[in-house]
């Protein structure tokens, strides 16, 4: 089962699922105020084989797109 990320409109806390694709896009209660106006967000992976980046960023700048980043030495 995919992992997915959803966005409470109330609270504004960000949380994952792990639920099927089917439910995907069902109501979520949010883990934190309990409001169900929550909708899922767009995520991005990440991916690392042999210690390198191959897809996504490591998390240490939001401007990582590639595997070599000038602006934070990646």
């Amino acid at each position: 089962m995919p992992i997915y990320e959803y966005v409470c409109q109330k609270c504004e806390k960000r949380f994952d699922a792990l639920r099927s694709m089917s439910e995907a896009d069902a109501a979520i209660p949010c883990e934190s105020c309990g409001s169900e106006r929550t909708s899922r967000a767009i995520s991005v992976f990440f991916a690392q084989s042999g210690g390198k980046v191959v897809a996504g960023s490591n998390g240490n700048c939001g401007s990582c797109t590639t595997n070599s980043c000038s602006s934070c030495g990646i």
